[in-house]
């Protein structure tokens, strides 16, 4: 499941996204989009997860907050 992920702070790094999601299960893939030009993140990125119910618990609990 291809998680839509928006509103991050353009500091924020694969790797402490990845743990935000390792903690609802396993995380395939992570994207953060980046300006084509300069490369500074554009807030916003993708988080693959293999398995549909624990992304539906992410997502739940990302909602939340």
């Amino acid at each position: 499941m291809r998680i839509f992920v928006a509103n991050m702070p353009f500091a924020t790094r694969e790797e402490a996204l990845a743990q935000l999601f390792y903690s609802y299960g396993d995380v395939e893939r992570i994207q953060l989009m980046t300006e084509r030009e300069t490369g500074h993140s554009r807030g916003f990125g993708f988080v693959e997860m293999p398995d549909a119910i624990q992304a539906q618990a992410a997502i739940a609990t990302f909602q939340r907050i």
